[in-house]
């Protein structure tokens, strides 16, 4: 089943239409309005451990960074895709439902431009009783994947935290850091991206809209990571490499086995 989820995976990373069948059990989400109908898809994996994207297509090759992730270590996955409202043009993002909290917004935009509309909080319903399903279970540790395109934040790994002290965080970042220096020897010609965990380090993307009102509520221990292009395009394969093997040893550390 995991080998034919990868094929799929592979397949629709390339397609452009606005509503993508990412991975397996794929679900569509029926909105009355008419915006394009979005998709969550979900696989089981380890109880109470998850990994997902929310913007698996809108943030780009989050949902196969979060796919690859879920093969390498046996979390639970949750991907969504097809939630844009409007395109994004070559001067700003396009305005999408945010799907992780019952808002509609602009990405990069500030939080307080972020719109609560009833198709939003349908589309927000969905995500989080995905979540749930796939965790089978409470949910110990869930990870979301993101990504930005933002200037001051090209150099780096953001990782915003729920349940995570400062000592905790501080742990983090050196496991983080110690396996991204163990994988760019092999790749000398990667870029060696910082890391940030909070609350050791202060954050661009905090994450504060879904842990007020969205999924970030309900984990006992949640790392939301935001990954630059660079991450996401030509080291790709080498930052995924990465982030599977911290992941698999920080549900670990923090107890989410």
């Amino acid at each position: 089943m995991i080998r034919r989820c990868r094929r799929i995976a592979r397949l629709l990373s390339v397609a452009t239409a606005p509503v993508v069948l990412f991975g397996c059990a794929a679900q569509p989400v029926r909105l009355d309005t008419e915006a394009p109908r979005g998709v969550i898809s979900g696989q089981p994996g380890r109880r109470g451990v998850v990994v997902a994207a929310p913007h698996g297509t809108s943030d780009v090759r989050t949902g196969d960074i979060a796919a690859e992730i879920a093969r390498r270590t046996g979390f639970g996955l949750v991907v969504a895709s097809g939630f844009a409202l409007a395109p994004d043009t070559r001067t700003r993002a396009g305005r999408r439902y945010q799907v992780n909290r019952p808002l509609e917004g602009v990405p990069g935009r500030p939080p307080v431009e972020e719109a609560e509309t009833p198709a939003a909080r349908r589309v927000y319903e969905a995500w989080e009783a995905r979540v749930r399903e796939v965790a089978q279970g409470p949910l110990l540790f869930y990870v979301e994947i993101h990504g930005n395109d933002h200037r001051d934040a090209a150099g780096r790994i953001e990782v915003a935290t729920v349940g995570v002290d400062r000592e905790d965080a501080l742990r983090l970042r050196a496991l983080l850091e110690l396996i991204r220096d163990a994988h760019l020897r092999g790749d000398r010609e990667a870029q060696r991206l910082q890391v940030l965990v909070e609350p050791a380090d202060t954050l661009r993307y905090a994450a504060t809209g879904a842990k007020r009102d969205g999924i970030l509520r309900l984990p006992r221990r949640a790392l939301h990571v935001e990954l630059p292009r660079a991450a996401r395009a030509e080291w790709r394969e080498v930052y995924t490499a990465i982030l599977a093997d911290f992941l698999g040893q920080a549900a670990a550390l923090l107890g989410g086995r």
